[in-house]
């Protein structure tokens, strides 16, 4: 790990190995003073935080200006350390803040004087001591007793360089969260942000269930997906690609109002926005539609907003973004007319604009494609990158939708939503195909022509079944928890919100 700019690689071994032999002689020192290098169950101590919200609780002698304040009992690492004579200076840090550690020799006694000693940065203490200001007005605790909790053979980050490769920070996760500023508050955040997801649905009746992660068909995206085997069955089996097809054969079930917040994976690229493996959401209400996951999606965001103590104005990747309720509802069609002028109705307009991007650069091959989808291309390209604001794009072409009740007006048109923020797509929601002769018709549509390792490269008969048992209307909606969390915490990368994302191996 870098101490400086300028060590090469074989000084920085060469160091780290001569400290790790420092910090083992100190560790074999604290045993022979009796302690224990690894600690014990540590009772009653208080979370940096709540000391530090003791402050008022310091009485000052207007005479002596001698501070006295609450006996107290914390814990925490070590995260900066100077001596000075008789009297040590630390840095104590928890995940709830730091605070001054002040160590005197006449005032923890000789014993605990000299476990002092084999401090390093990095261990983890407890300690019992009182809560008083310096001189200087520094809040501090006075130690009076010391315990040791945790040696650490590893020396940390520099302090001024700290962790700054992309790759270790991920690989690194543990000392990440202690050593690069925000990383923890950030992660912190993502748990108030999900636990603000289910508040959300558990207040409107949904009911939070887990379906299987090993599936033999995978369905309900276009995905490709990792396969593993089962030995004892002696079948191919594959992880979930999606959440979707288990949580309908609920409502065909009876389960009126069902969600699944969990993982999936898809055997694909990893960039900014993609990892391998991701949290979904998936909602379905039985009785509802499109229209009603657009409501249910603009109170989950406005929640989570609240839940991590935002207004409805943040900022992300330096852009300023409005979520002030209601969010923009615009027509997939009224949008590619807005940014490219072309009729989207027309086919053959569709193909010749799709041809002429070339000349910007941007290569779209139309030999073979169904117009639909050379439109949706062109959508990609020229429209989603100008949806800055909050918008629900709605009414999406329906072959491009094999899961999606049609407009009963328009069949044509699929009754599905997008919504799209800063240019990045965050929830997709449909009203639920119940038909099942027509949802077999749509598959075997789909399936044509697709190589067997694709997804949804076999039919899922079980689900056509399901479905002939009897579906309700009903209303679906996925929204990927990673991206959600990205725009709440003004993070460019989905790997910085996903504690440890997937890397290639280290050696």
């Amino acid at each position: 790990m870098n101490q400086t700019t300028t060590m090469t690689k074989e000084e920085q071994t060469g160091t780290g190995v001569v400290l790790e032999k420092a910090r083992r002689e100190k560790l074999r020192k604290i045993e022979e003073l009796g302690f224990d290098p690894w600690g014990h169950r540590f009772d009653n101590h208080i979370s940096i935080g709540k000391i530090r919200a003791m402050e008022n609780q310091i009485v000052v002698d207007e005479t002596t200006q001698h501070s006295s304040g609450p006996k107290i009992r914390a814990a925490g690492r070590i995260m900066l350390q100077r001596k000075k004579g008789k009297l040590i200076f630390l840095d104590l840090w928890d995940w709830s803040g730091k605070i001054q550690v002040l160590i005197g020799a006449n005032q923890v006694g000789e014993k605990n004087w000299e476990l002092a000693q084999c401090f390093d940065l990095g261990d983890i203490i407890g300690l019992d001591g009182e809560l008083m200001r310096t001189r200087t007005g520094e809040l501090s605790i006075a130690a009076s007793d010391l315990h040791f909790l945790s040696k650490s053979l590893e020396t940390p980050p520099a302090k001024f360089h700290g962790l700054t490769d992309p790759d270790l920070r991920s690989r690194m996760r543990y000392m990440d969260l202690v050593h690069t500023e925000g990383v923890l508050e950030r992660m912190l955040h993502r748990v108030k942000i999900i636990q603000s997801v289910r508040n959300t649905l558990s207040n409107q009746g949904f009911v939070e269930v887990e379906g299987p992660t090993l599936h033999t068909i995978a369905g309900g995206a276009a995905a490709r997906p990792f396969a593993t085997h089962h030995n004892t069955l002696d079948i191919p089996l594959v992880l979930r690609i999606a959440l979707e097809l288990h949580l309908k054969r609920l409502l065909v079930g009876g389960m009126e109002r069902v969600y699944e917040l969990g993982r999936v994976y898809r055997n694909e690229g990893i960039d900014q926005r993609h990892n391998p493996e991701f949290t979904m959401l998936e909602v379905y209400q039985a009785y509802g539609d499109y229209c009603s996951m657009m409501d249910l999606t603009e109170q989950i965001i406005l929640n989570a907003l609240k839940a991590t103590g935002q207004d409805f104005v943040i900022t992300w990747s330096e852009t300023e973004i409005d979520f002030t309720p209601p969010f923009a509802r615009k027509t997939y069609d009224d949008l590619i007319n807005e940014y490219t002028g072309i009729d989207p109705t027309n086919p053959n307009a569709i193909i010749e604009y799709a041809q002429s991007l070339c000349c910007d650069g941007i290569q779209i091959d139309v030999t073979g494609k169904h117009p639909d989808v050379v439109k949706n291309i062109v959508f990609e390209e020229k429209v989603e990158g100008n949806l800055i604001k909050p918008t629900f794009v709605i009414d999406y072409p329906a072959s491009i939708c094999p899961l999606t009740k049609r407009k009963q007006e328009n069949p044509v048109i699929a009754e599905r939503f997008e919504l799209f923020v800063h240019g990045m797509e965050l929830a997709n929601a449909y009203t639920e195909l119940n038909d099942p002769d027509l949802q077999e018709k749509l598959f075997n549509q789909q399936l044509a022509g697709q190589k067997t390792e694709d997804s949804m490269a076999r039919m899922d008969h079980d689900f056509i079944r399901a479905l002939r048992h009897g579906m309700p209307p009903a209303g679906g909606l996925g929204i990927g928890i990673d991206r959600l969390c990205m725009l709440l915490t003004n993070t460019a990368s989905i790997r910085e919100v996903i504690l440890f994302p997937l890397q290639r191996p280290e050696n």
